[in-house]
């Protein structure tokens, strides 16, 4: 069936050859293996060079962890492509929550306590530029990571890894292809945590020097270093020695393109063969044009953190009526064409902690005036919420938010809307703070890692920034990192979504399905339960 409707479209839709200075790169996650596309054809990029328009106001910084300054769509196109971990998410499948599988480490095992663990390193493996990988380049990494005593400590480095560095204590050589990962209490996800600590090339770091290095990238990964025009387009080639076989792709160029009508444009005119993050407007549009618009599940969520230091928002019966005063399932069908679904609690549908049972929020705008009522506001209140305009993971943030605006308007709450520019925003989410004295942030947020948990809602944790903060959610949490079983710890994490949801520190909105759109020349992509992707299967013709 899915020949048959491209051939349909391939014979109605003409071919535009654009010069190759005009093409771009850029990808979120969502459903489906795509044998053959739908839409236009880019020709200006040649066969086998993928073209991403991504919703990055720049391109994330190259060096490893620091991709994420624009967000986890910078560890996904820029970090994913140029490095590895020691282990990786599997994303070979679009129907199952994608699990921790060995990549530069072959193996791995705790002690009892789970305080220390024992890598097995991948043997045979070299960096691009021919350096090998073993026990020093991993231990010299890792210093770089968290060793304030070495040359090469790189703060910012440590700053952005904080999630799967921090509570680590210790690490040494054991053998050549062998070390110890020793923590400061029991961790038993840290092989979790770990697929976004990244391994650059240890001679390259050393030529260049911390700074340096993020201009002239080596990892282990499948695509290397080509060409960078800041704010303009990435250039990978594919690594044709990758040790896990070569990509089929032979170039991979990322283009930012932040505004979401531009990025249609740009696949509509043949610039680039895949976006982001489609105007839900256009969805209907590119479907009947022919264009693949691929979805999936994947555990994301869309909310607005509440300050819950100050009032109202330290009155949970203040928070909870806020969350059955919005219309979850028009947004979904309105402003969003079904790219979304509505989030009734905290744990998204592809995190192993759902449960149907932890869904306790609806629309009744009702129920929300009488909770209001009791909580002391009957003539409701005034706020104000802090949200990006763009960037990764957010969907279409003005017009949702100001659906929003509308809902909370009918049961008496009045918001004012503060815009801010992505990155800034992202600044002060992880120095802890809420901006504008804003008394709520929306911002785009994931479970992907199992640290993000204790992140999101430990009452120690610096992203905590409503300052949530209740004793027995972080017992659970404390509780989860002593239990091996990965099943007993979403069992865990499904009674603090539940805690959650009776306590609502956010107002949970949606949770995205990462829409992306591709075009007729594009196969071999499958579309995980994941924000991240594998691009190595993917080929252009």
């Amino acid at each position: 069936m899915q020949k048959n409707l491209t051939s349909r479209f391939r014979a109605r839709v003409r071919k535009r050859v654009v010069p190759l200075g005009f093409v771009s790169v850029v990808a979120v996650a969502a459903i489906a293996l795509s044998a053959c596309g739908g839409g236009k054809a880019v020709q200006g990029g040649g066969d086998d060079t993928l073209i991403i328009g991504m919703t990055a106001s720049d391109i994330p910084l190259l060096d490893t962890g620091l991709a994420q300054g624009q967000g986890y769509e910078g560890l996904r196109f820029v970090a994913n492509q140029l490095y590895d971990g020691l282990t990786k998410f599997d994303l070979t499948s679009s129907d199952k929550i994608p699990t921790i599988k060995p990549d530069l480490a072959e193996s791995w095992t705790a002690n009892p306590e789970l305080t220390e663990w024992t890598f097995k390193l991948r043997p045979g493996v070299k960096f691009q530029d021919g350096t090998p990988w073993n026990a020093d380049a991993a231990i010299f990494n890792l210093e770089r990571y968290v060793d304030t005593g070495t040359d090469h400590y790189y703060p910012e480095l440590a700053a952005q890894g904080g999630l799967s560095i921090s509570g680590v204590k210790s690490f040494a050589k054991v053998d050549d292809m062998t070390i110890t990962i020793s923590t400061k209490g029991p961790w038993a996800y840290l092989p979790n945590d770990l697929a976004t600590v990244y391994f650059g090339s240890p001679t390259a770091i050393k030529k260049e020097g911390n700074q340096g290095f993020g201009q002239h990238p080596v990892g282990t990964g499948p695509f290397k270093f080509n060409s960078l025009e800041r704010a303009k387009q990435l250039t990978l080639d594919a690594n044709p020695d990758y040790w896990a076989g070569a990509p089929k792709l032979k170039q991979l160029i990322l283009r930012p393109i932040p505004d979401p009508t531009a990025r249609t444009a740009a696949i509509r005119s043949g610039e680039v063969n895949w976006i982001e993050v489609p105007p839900p407007d256009d969805v209907p549009a590119l479907k009947q044009e022919g264009y693949d618009v691929l979805t999936n599940s994947y555990d994301h969520v869309w909310p607005w953190v509440f300050d819950t230091t100050r009032a109202p928002f330290n009155n949970v019966q203040v928070r909870q009526a806020l969350n059955w005063a919005i219309d979850r399932d028009s947004m979904v069908s309105g402003i969003l064409k079904g790219t979304a679904e509505p989030a009734l609690g905290i744990a998204p549908k592809a995190n192993t902690a759902y449960r149907k049972s932890n869904e306790v929020y609806g629309y009744d705008p009702a129920k929300a005036k009488q909770m209001l009522a009791q909580a002391g506001y009957p003539n409701g209140f005034t706020m104000t919420l802090s949200y990006p305009t763009s960037g990764s993971g957010n969907m279409v943030p003005t017009p949702m938010n100001t659906a929003l605006q509308s809902d909370l308007a009918k049961v008496g709450v009045k918001v004012e809307l503060k815009p801010i520019e992505w990155s800034a925003m992202l600044t002060d989410f992880f120095a802890g703070k809420i901006p504008d004295n804003a008394n709520a942030i929306n911002i785009s947020l994931s479970f992907q890692q199992e640290g993000f948990w204790s992140m999101w809602f430990g009452s120690q944790s610096l992203p905590n920034v409503g300052k949530y903060s209740n004793p027995q959610v972080d017992a659970l949490l404390a509780q989860a990192k002593t239990v091996a079983s990965d099943q007993a710890r979403a069992d865990i994490y499904a009674q603090v979504a539940g805690i959650l949801g009776r306590d609502a520190p956010w107002l949970v909105v949606v949770n995205d399905k990462n829409p992306r759109v591709i075009t007729e020349n594009v196969h071999g992509f499958v579309q995980p339960q994941s924000w991240f992707v594998d691009l190595t299967q993917v080929s252009v013709s």
